[in-house]
């Protein structure tokens, strides 16, 4: 597919723990590294006033935001003219209008963000769930895509069987590889371990592989994760919500622990300047920031969400993400990929049903 010429982004500039505080630099520092991108900025005229007469803006404003505590059915019923709710409503087409955006980035309440956006855009056929997908860095220099990462606590099989499918997908049409390797994470690699949801999911990937239509690899621990041994790990969102704020709390400690060891004595501070370079290069392959930026599969537009506490550097990179996926018709590519496949898997269509539970 042709890449488009031109990106539209909708932003929530009102969400996070930081507010315009960050999203706004942000946004500017986005902009000045992508000559092609143009912003939606949706907020309160208070909030969006420092970004008044930036170039390739549009100022959308909004009356209400949606706090990191509120509750879901707050954000849906009774804030519906808020900060979030307006970025997303971007995505839909007015009439005979295209949509005003190809993407929407937001910083906020992941329950909301989730919620609103399903409500709003409803989510593809044959997908029940809309799952939060990322990437980890692993130990071939490459990345490992995980899903789901927090929007769905409970799970049956058929939505993890949903997910690989819309992991393939994601991973296929960004990194370009035809067949991406699936694990189911597990407590263990032998297909007698893990609890009847797991072994029924298990089932139900290996049948899909021996029908053609994954490449699934079988049951992955944590390690494999960091490993790379799968480019896909597939689970629920409790797990993968766990699994990944582990990750970034390990990072941190071990960006700490380095620190205070370097900082010890003067000997200590001299090998550090020496050291320098190595630390700098380290530290930007584990630092989380990097990789900020998770994408909602499954719904009929592009939401990508920031972790809520980001800084600008880390909103900056849920914004590129954004960005490329846009650029590169990801939505398209993964459209085309679940109903090819979904098709010839009428059973992954019959899963159950439900509203998603958010962490």
């Amino acid at each position: 597919m042709t890449p488009l010429s031109r990106v539209r982004l909708a932003v929530d500039c009102m969400g996070g723990d930081h507010g315009p505080s960050v999203t706004l630099p942000a946004c500017q520092s986005f902009l000045a590294a992508h000559p092609q991108a143009e912003l939606l900025l949706v907020g309160t005229p208070e909030g969006l006033a420092p970004a008044l007469g930036w170039p390739r803006c549009v100022h959308v404003h909004a009356s209400e935001v949606v706090t990191m505590d509120d509750p879901v059915e707050v954000a849906l019923r009774r804030k519906k003219d808020s900060s979030m709710r307006v970025a997303i409503s971007q995505l839909k087409s007015q009439g005979e209008s295209p949509p005003a955006a190809d993407a929407c980035v937001s910083a906020g309440n992941t329950g909301a963000l989730m919620a609103l956006a399903r409500y709003l855009l409803k989510t593809l056929d044959g997908i029940d769930r809309p799952a939060i997908a990322s990437v980890i860095p692993n130990d071939r220099g490459e990345f490992t895509t995980m899903l789901d990462l927090g929007a769905n606590v409970d799970c049956s099989a058929e939505h993890l069987l949903q997910f690989a499918v819309m992991g393939s997908a994601l991973v296929s049409a960004v990194d370009g590889k035809a067949e991406p390797s699936v694990g189911l994470l597990n407590i263990g690699a032998e297909a007698i371990k893990g609890s009847e949801v797991i072994k029924q999911a298990a089932d139900l990937l290996r049948a899909a592989a021996d029908d053609g239509h994954l490449n699934v690899y079988g049951n992955v621990e944590g390690n494999d994760i960091f490993k790379g041994t799968v480019d896909i790990v597939v689970c629920d969102g409790f797990v993968g919500n766990v699994a990944l704020k582990t990750t970034e709390g390990l990072a941190s400690m071990l960006a700490h622990f380095i620190k205070e060891e370097f900082t010890r004595t003067w000997w200590t501070k001299l090998a550090a300047l020496v050291a320098l370079p190595v630390l700098k290069r380290f530290r930007a392959r584990v630092d989380p920031r990097s990789f900020n930026g998770a994408a909602l599969l499954g719904l009929r537009g592009l939401v990508f969400k920031s972790h809520g506490s980001a800084d600008a550097f880390a909103f900056e990179r849920a914004l590129a993400r954004a960005y490329d996926a846009a650029r590169n018709r990801l939505l398209d590519r993964v459209r085309d990929r679940i109903i090819e496949t979904l098709e010839a898997m009428p059973s992954a269509a019959d899963g159950a049903s439900g509203a998603p539970v958010a962490a």
